[in-house]
C-alpha cells in the first residue's frame, strides 16, 4: 500500500507531518521526528520572544489547553537548528504582525526549508497569528510569495476559515493548513481562578477533531489549493476521516503527547493495513471521498 503524497509540488513520502510547536525546538527534537512525511519548525519570529509564564499547560479530560505565547530565540539564533536537524523535508513556520516582519523571518528561512507556513492562527498571541486580521491577510502572503521561491502554506485558526482562506489563496498561497488549537479556558474552582497563567490559551486534541474535519471538508470544496489538515489526530482512521474530507495530508501534534514519538511509525503501519482491507492501493484513493455524497 503506497503511502506517498503531494502538497502541492511538495512531495512526501507519507502523508503525516509533525505539526509547529511539539518536538520542534530544536535539531534533535525535530530529527527524532524524521518517521513523519514532513516536519514543521517553531513558528519562528524576527527577534526572541520569551512566551507566557507558568503554568502554560494542563491536560483536561479530552485534550490540552496550552498559552505558551510562541516562545522562540529569533530567527537569526534559530537557524542554526535549521542546519542540524537530519530530516528530509523541513517546513519553516513563520510569524509577525507586519510584512517587513514576515518577509525578514522568510528570506532568511527560505534557504533551508521545503516551504514556508506563515502562522495566521494561534489563538492566544495578540497582533500575532489569528490576530492578524483578515484584511491584512492577502498582502502579507503576497510579500513573502514575491521573496521567496519556495511554496508558501498557510496556517489558519477555525474562525472565519472561509474568508480567510480566501484572502491566503487570493495573495498565492500554495497550501492552506487547517487547524490550530480553539481558544479556551479553565478554571480552578477551589481558587476561583484561571488555572493558566494567561487566563485563556487554546484547546488541542481529540476534542477538536470534529471543528478540524469541519474546516477542511469546507475548503476543500471551496479553494483550489491543497488542503493540510490538522486538529485531534490520535490514529489511522483519524487520518482517514481527514482525507476523506479533502486533506492531502494531515498535521499531527498533541497525538504525541497520547502516542510517543513512535506514533508516525504506529500510524503508518495502521493506514497500510486500513487501505488493504477496504481495497484500496494509493493513499490519495480516499482524499475526497466524502464530497461524492453530497
Amino acid at each position: 500500500m503506497c503511502l506517498a503524497t503531494s502538497v502541492g509540488r511538495l512531495h512526501l513520502d507519507n502523508p503525516l507531518i509533525l505539526a509547529s510547536g511539539i518536538a520542534d525546538m530544536t535539531a534533535g527534537s525535530m530529527t527524532r521526528c524524521r518517521d513523519a512525511g514532513a516536519v514543521v519548525t517553531k513558528s519562528v519570529g524576527r527577534e526572541e520572544r520569551p512566551g507566557y509564564g507558568n503554568p502554560s499547560v494542563v491536560e483536561l479530560e479530552h485534550g490540552i489547553l496550552n498559552a505558551m505565547g510562541l516562545p522562540n530565540p529569533g530567527i537569526d539564533d534559530y537557524l542554526a537548528e535549521l542546519d542540524l536537524a537530519d530530516v528530509d523535508v523541513l517546513v519553516g513556520s513563520v510569524f509577525g504582525r507586519t510584512a517587513d516582519e514576515f518577509v525578514a523571518v522568510a528570506e532568511k528561512m527560505a534557504p533551508r526549508v521545503a516551504a514556508l507556513e506563515l502562522n495566521m492562527s494561534c489563538p492566544h498571541a495578540g497582533d500575532y497569528g489569528a490576530g492578524v486580521p483578515t484584511g491584512s491577510i492577502e498582502g502579507l502572503v503576497e510579500s513573502v510569495k514575491q521573496a521567496v521561491s519556495v511554496p508558501v502554506w498557510v496556517k489558519l485558526g477555525a474562525e472565519n476559515v472561509l474568508e480567510r482562506g480566501s484572502a491566503a489563496v487570493a495573495g498565492g498561497a500554495d497550501a492552506v493548513v487547517a487547524i490550530n488549537t480553539l481558544k479556551a479556558m479553565a478554571i480552578d474552582v477551589e481558587m476561583a481562578m484561571p488555572v493558566l497563567a494567561n487566563r485563556t490559551g487554546g484547546l488541542s486534541g481529540p476534542a477538536i477533531r470534529p471543528v478540524g474535519v469541519r474546516c477542511v471538508y469546507e475548503l476543500s470544496l471551496s479553494l483550489d489549493v491543497p488542503v493540510v489538515g490538522v486538529g485531534g489526530i490520535t490514529s489511522a482512521r483519524d487520518v482517514v476521516e481527514y482525507m476523506m474530507a479533502g486533506a492531502a495530508a494531515v498535521q499531527i501534534g498533541s497525538g504525541l503527547h497520547y502516542g510517543g514519538i513512535g506514533i508516525f511509525e504506529d500510524i503508518c503501519r495502521d493506514l497500510r493495513c486500513w487501505l488493504q482491507e477496504h481495497g484500496y492501493d494509493h493513499v490519495d484513493d480516499v482524499v475526497g471521498l466524502a464530497h461524492t455524497g453530497m
